[in-house]
This record gives structure tokens, C-alpha cells and sequence, in this order.
């Protein structure tokens, strides 16, 4: 299963470097560019990359007029620079989840004592009083108490872990809704409109409004009097002021919202 999971990596980093090829900057370079930041990052766009018009020009992107609906061109900037999502983690199995219910420390004493109550019903201390000899014999049923605790356990950590399945199932399916139901205005074609989050892709300029929540990393190609709350990031209350010639790198986050003054 490793070795398949290998096989399969690096034949998407085979096709991301083959896609990567068709545009002059690669996924590296974008990750260094938006690390950089600041004065920085600002005299690396214009002295390596040529300014923004540069960048525009190695992403294919007019940055008037957007990308194209070319389903072509799209599905290769996908495939260069990957979808616009965070991976999900993959979902506990069943028995996970059987095993992490049995970390319950009452469980456990149970456990424990059932096991102690099962072993002491098969032991029998030799009796050789005329007593014993001469009291008819029993069949053995103390084990039955050992028992007994054994299958509650067992129901009660079944009965979690399906419970615990189950809401797993259903908040990745609520999850996914959510997310579908997302949408960003974006330019193509000199048109402007809603596309969900998951199908932006590098190269697409987005169109933020007052109050919106950023759904990619990216850099600014034309903003008026734009401002910015980067407390989640900074820790500052002071709104940031973005401008395409001075600071003009926005990230994504979950309370990273654009304000425009």
C-alpha cells in the first residue's frame, strides 16, 4: 500500500512538472513570492518577475479580462498548480474508532475485573473433607459474571463507535455542502461571475468587495483606498493598507476580511 501511495505521488509530481513547463513560473516560486512578503517580496516582483504585468504574462492572464472558459486551459493550471482546497484528512475506520472508545479509563477497570472474576471461576482448591466428597457436584456457572461484563463492553463500545461514525459521516457531509455552496465573484472573459471557492485557480483575478472573505492567497492588480484585517496573523487591530506598488500580498484565513474605506 506504501509503495503504491508513492507511485501514485510521483506520477502527479511527474505531471505537475510536465504542466508546470507550459508557464513561466513554477508552484515553488509562487510559495517563495507570497513567504517573501513586504519590501521584499514588492523588489522581487518587479526585479525578477517584471511587476505584475510579468507575473501576468507567465500565468497566461490577462489581467483586464481574466482567464478564459477554455475547460483545456483550466484543467492544466489545475494540474500545475493544483486545486484550490485544503486536502482533507482521511476518516477514522470503524475499528479507530472501537479502539480509541476503549481508552475509556471505567472501560478499562471493567475490563480488568472481568478478567480477574473469569480466571478465579475455574479455580478450585482441592477439599478432601468428607464434605466435599459427599455434596453432589455443581456445574461451574461463576464464570458466567466475567462474561457478562465482557459483552456489556463490548455493546457499549460498539454502540460508540458507530455513534461516533456516524456524526463523522455526517459533519464531512455537511462539510462538503458547505462548501459547495461557497462562491467568489471571479473576471473571465471580461465577465464578472460566482464560481464556487474549489474552482478558482491560479491565474483567475478575483474581484473583492467590502466584507470578503479571502479565498486564496494572492497579489493585488488594482485596489482603491483597499484596507485589510490581518489581526489573525499579526495580531494588530489596526486595519493594513494594500496597495498594488507598496504591499500588495493578500492571504487567505478564516478571519481575514478586505475593508475599503
Amino acid at each position: 500500500m506504501a509503495k503504491k501511495r508513492k507511485a501514485d505521488q510521483a506520477n502527479l509530481d511527474a505531471l505537475s512538472e510536465e504542466a508546470g513547463r507550459e508557464f513561466g513560473i513554477s508552484l515553488k516560486d509562487l510559495k517563495t513570492l507570497m513567504q517573501t512578503r513586504g519590501h521584499d517580496g514588492v523588489r522581487e516582483i518587479n526585479e525578477i518577475h517584471g511587476g505584475l504585468s510579468g507575473i501576468g504574462q507567465r500565468l497566461k492572464t490577462n489581467l483586464i479580462t481574466g482567464l478564459s472558459e477554455n475547460a483545456s486551459d483550466l484543467s492544466l493550471r489545475v494540474a500545475a498548480f493544483g486545486r484550490n482546497e485544503i486536502p482533507p484528512k482521511p476518516p477514522k475506520t470503524f475499528f479507530r474508532l472501537m479502539f480509541e472508545a476503549l481508552q475509556d479509563v471505567t472501560l478499562v477497570i471493567l475490563i480488568i475485573c472481568a478478567i480477574i472474576s473469569f480466571c478465579l471461576s475455574f479455580y478450585h482448591p482441592s477439599e478432601d473433607t468428607f464434605e466435599s466428597a459427599t455434596k453432589p457436584k455443581e456445574a461451574n456457572v461463576e464464570w458466567i459474571e466475567g462474561a457478562a461484563i465482557i459483552i456489556a463492553v463490548i455493546v457499549v463500545v460498539l454502540v460508540t463507535a458507530f455513534n461516533d461514525w456516524t456524526k463523522e459521516r455526517q459533519f464531512r457531509g455537511l462539510q462538503s455542502k458547505i462548501e459547495l455552496d461557497q462562491k467568489f465573484n471571479v473576471v473571465r472573459n471580461s465577465i464578472v461571475k460566482q464560481i464556487p471557492i474549489k474552482e478558482i485557480v491560479v491565474g483567475d483575478i478575483c474581484q473583492v468587495k467590502y466584507g470578503d472573505l479571502l479565498p486564496a492567497d494572492g497579489v493585488v492588480v488594482q485596489s482603491n483606498d483597499l484596507k485589510v484585517d490581518e489581526s489573525s496573523l499579526t495580531g494588530e487591530s489596526d486595519l493594513i493598507k494594500k496597495h498594488e506598488s507598496k504591499d500588495p500580498f493578500l492571504l487567505s484565513g478564516n478571519d481575514y476580511y478586505l475593508m475599503k474605506t
